[in-house]
């Protein structure tokens, strides 16, 4: 898969050059009035075109800017770090707490500036310094070089860079059919079956988000009213109909409040679960199982961190955040992918829709404006997976959130419904794309009992 990248621009550090003094300068003006006056830079900074038109700049402090952020970014991440692991030792979840620096960040134009970050992400290193480059990214960031399909030195940029292909076999797809696989690299920060009204996820301890508020207004999504435990399918289809057809200003214009009713409930069997990665992890999305992707929603958002500090001080948070989601029917029902974006590049390439863009200016102040919307065709049918596939890439970190069906036992005796689904996971586990999140119980039992 190849991807659309920026102009290209080499970087020659003036220590290279040490008795060109006057001609570095002669370079430094030359690049400040081009990026100025070139169209194709300003594009490339304003999240436009990504058309190369094969220019090439000399751009001085842009490798300085850039070990100074991977500085500040890898600082923080220790920090981070060591507060959860400090707090886990001791048997202590953190809760929900809003601060001044949350409150601040709102104030920032952090859509900007993850352009800007992008711009220079999208500079290209002269070919000797890439894998010195590339080599202090891993070790401050701890990702794995082996892994890495092409040599360190055919990567230009760090964007190039971090939606990097893998060597083949480096992820094996667990082949059980029943079994739901992670759809990428991360961390499980929280899973669980979505139950009661309003059908909330739990962000952190102390504060949840609904999933119609994540995924938006949808006909697919599994909910029936409170009060009306109806199960023909007509009533529910018919139900959901008119909850599509709705005027979006009624459920929106409190965003990023619950955008949907909170008299609806979950059907039995619906569940979610929230991948985060670093800016380390290999930053491709896979197709979880085999499915029919029938629709795609972009929510035009805001680029806050994902990081730890941010999910427990920024209320919303992933339903604020710049987002596109995938929606659609697998084997046992309705199956959602929401991948949300993140503060620096905040953009999200989408392999089956790739004239797709994200991080764009935004034209409007008001972020309760509907989501841009498509429905694939063949209309029902959509864009076929298989387990596996790649879906996706993040530029830099992210997070990932599954809401999918899953089976349901009915007892004979009582007539109670149970769950026939289990996770393979535990929160704070680190997984990899391929790795069963969670299989249906009553197979895995009786293959255990062969």
């Amino acid at each position: 898969m190849k991807f659309r990248h920026s102009n290209r621009v080499f970087i020659s550090p003036h220590y290279l050059r040490p008795n060109h003094q006057h001609q570095w300068r002669q370079f430094s003006t030359s690049f400040l009035k081009k990026f100025r006056t070139t169209p194709q830079a300003r594009a490339s900074f304003n999240g436009g075109s990504n058309n190369s038109q094969g220019n090439t700049f000399l751009v001085p402090g842009a490798t300085l800017a850039t070990l100074l952020m991977l500085g500040a970014l890898h600082a923080r991440r220790l920090y981070d770090d060591k507060k959860v692991e400090e707090a886990r030792e001791k048997g202590i979840e953190i809760e929900f707490k809003p601060d001044v620096k949350a409150s601040f960040l709102r104030m920032l134009p952090l859509r900007s500036i993850s352009r800007f970050w992008g711009f220079l992400t999208s500079v290209e290193f002269p070919v000797w310094m890439r894998p010195y480059v590339y080599k202090a990214w891993a070790g401050a960031f701890h990702s794995n070089l082996e892994e890495a399909a092409l040599p360190l030195d055919e990567y230009a940029s760090l964007r190039e860079f971090f939606v990097r292909t893998l060597k083949e076999g480096s992820r094996p797809i667990d082949p059980d059919l029943h079994c739901l696989v992670s759809p990428v690299d991360g961390i499980i920060l929280r899973f669980g079956e979505l139950k009661g009204v309003g059908a909330m996820i739990e962000q952190v301890k102390g504060f949840s988000y609904s999933v119609s508020s994540l995924l938006g207004s949808s006909p697919f999504l599994p909910m029936i009213a409170e009060g009306d435990m109806r199960e023909e399918s007509g009533e529910e289809e018919c139900t959901l109909t008119e909850k599509r057809k709705k005027s979006w200003w009624r459920i929106s214009l409190a965003s990023p409040k619950v955008r949907d009713a909170m008299s609806a409930r979950p059907m039995k069997g619906l569940y979610y679960c929230v991948i985060y990665l670093k800016p380390g992890d290999y930053h491709r999305v896979h197709s979880p199982v085999d499915w029919n992707v029938l629709v795609r929603r972009h929510f035009s958002g805001r680029l806050f961190p994902l990081n730890e500090r941010a999910t427990r001080t920024i209320r919303n948070l992933y339903v604020e955040n710049e987002r596109v989601v995938l929606e659609g029917m697998w084997q046992e029902g309705f199956m959602a992918i929401a991948a949300i974006g993140a503060t620096n590049i905040g953009s999200i390439e989408l392999f089956i829709e790739p004239e797709l863009r994200t991080n764009r200016p935004r034209k409007k102040l008001l972020h309760s404006e509907p989501p841009e919307e498509r429905v694939y065709e063949p209309e029902g049918v959509g864009v076929m997976l298989k387990k596996g596939d790649e879906m996706a890439a993040f530029n830099m970190g992210s997070t990932v959130v599954l809401v999918f069906q899953a089976p349901t036992l009915k007892s004979l005796k009582s007539g109670d419904i149970s769950s026939d689904f289990r996770f393979c996971v535990k929160r704070g586990d680190k997984i990899r794309v391929g790795e069963a999140l969670g299989k249906q119980r009553s197979l895995s039992t009786s293959s255990e009992t062969r």
